[in-house]
């Protein structure tokens, strides 16, 4: 099926984007000091991955 191999994609791509998120808050933190706004984006975004991740699956 054509729309659960896009679906599949997408998710792949939002963990991605989330393990990469995650790497790039570290990166900051350790640097700069932690940011509480980058966090809670980063808990967000991971959120919404699972969020997906859970629906694909349903």
């Amino acid at each position: 099926m054509p729309g659960s191999s896009n679906g599949s994609h997408s998710t792949k791509t939002m963990g991605v984007l989330t393990v990469g998120g995650l790497v790039a808050v570290t990166a900051y933190t350790v640097a700069l000091g932690s940011n509480g706004w980058l966090w809670f984006g980063w808990v967000v975004l991971g959120l919404v991955t699972l969020g997906m991740v859970a629906t694909r699956s349903a």
